[in-house]
């Protein structure tokens, strides 16, 4: 089968190459027999290329009207899923509304009509829910300046934001001078972007926010890539308190110590949320929501003894739930 997919994709690529082309011909090209030739000219057919037979002295072949098609090769779920992928992309990148359109676009036109009327099935809105708790959207130009460091492996300076977002200038007493790096791999997880870099002077390795990542321009000198694995990922990312996220912009922000370590803690806080190590045993997590009730609510869901919490509202949080909890529900 695979053969099969390469071939018939070398054929729509030579189609598209010349304006036509004789049985005999494209068949040497393609390294088939005549026959096998025919039976792949209708297998692009079925997909819904238009091949235009040529009559005459041993007949030949063109990309009819509609042609100049790349060679492109879709079924209905792949259709369907490179769709949904650009027309949610901007809900984490910003700067990209109008490539997505325009690649959107022109993949449908490139299309033929059965596969182009299944991705226009999926017409995709973005909408912002209250419970959403993503990071803000990464602009298109942090993701290219640090995709292209990965890919040619080279390395990165940058200043990294605050926690609030500001850059502080040379003087101001929160200054700190740019980030160098090696970086190796961009992660998304939960809706957020992280960069995973390693420090080569001292051999450690740290993960950043890319939301938080200011690239300075050019690239810097190249370095030799160290292998991490799916644990190493894992590890630097998802099980690190240390991974640069934020508080959210939220109406009610409260912290409070769980008796949880922080990488387990790590794992399941919602978007917008610090944690923050203590021992061993315990951390201090901060989390952000539209009321006291349901920041008290989230902390809750990790099931387990919760203390010192902040500021005295979501204080007040707990005990009015602990209140209604014990409260009979009265029947009218």
């Amino acid at each position: 089968m695979a053969d099969t997919s390469a071939r018939i994709l070398r054929l729509l690529s030579l189609l598209e190459a010349r304006l036509e082309w004789t049985g005999r011909d494209l068949a040497e090209r393609v390294g088939v027999s005549p026959r096998t030739l025919r039976r792949d000219v209708e297998t692009l057919r079925e997909l819904g290329y238009p091949v235009d037979s040529i009559k005459g002295p041993g007949g030949g072949y063109r990309l009819g009207a509609g042609g100049k098609l790349p060679p492109l090769v879709l079924d209905d779920d792949q259709a369907i899923a490179i769709a949904l992928a650009l027309q949610t992309a901007p809900a984490t990148v910003t700067g990209i509304d109008y490539a997505v359109a325009r690649a959107l676009t022109t993949l449908r036109h490139v299309m033929p009509a059965r596969l182009r009327a299944a991705s226009e099935a999926f017409e995709v809105t973005n909408l912002r829910n209250y419970w959403e708790f993503s990071a803000p959207p990464v602009d298109v130009s942090t993701l290219r300046a640090i995709g292209s460091a990965v890919r040619t492996t080279r390395t990165l300076r940058f200043d990294y934001a605050a926690p609030d977002g500001a850059v502080p200038a040379p003087g101001n007493p929160a200054f700190s001078p740019p980030v160098e790096v090696e970086p190796h791999h961009l992660v998304v997880w939960a809706g957020r972007w992280y960069l995973i870099a390693r420090h080569a002077q001292h051999g450690t390795w740290a993960t950043y926010r890319v939301d938080r990542v200011h690239p300075k321009t050019p690239a810097g000198r190249s370095f030799t890539p160290h292998p991490l694995t799916p644990d190493d990922i894992t590890r630097l990312v998802i099980q690190n308190p240390h991974r640069g996220d934020t508080p959210g912009q939220w109406q009610c922000i409260g912290t409070a110590t769980l008796q949880l370590p922080a990488d387990v803690v790590a794992r399941w806080p919602p978007g917008g949320s610090v944690v923050t190590p203590i021992n061993g045993t315990s951390c201090a997590l901060t989390i952000g929501g539209w009321s006291w009730a349901g920041v008290a609510g989230l902390f809750i869901t990790f099931d387990t003894a919760i203390s010192d919490a902040s500021p005295p509202e979501l204080a007040q949080a707990f005990a009015t739930i602990k209140d209604r909890l014990e409260t009979p529900a009265t029947t009218s």
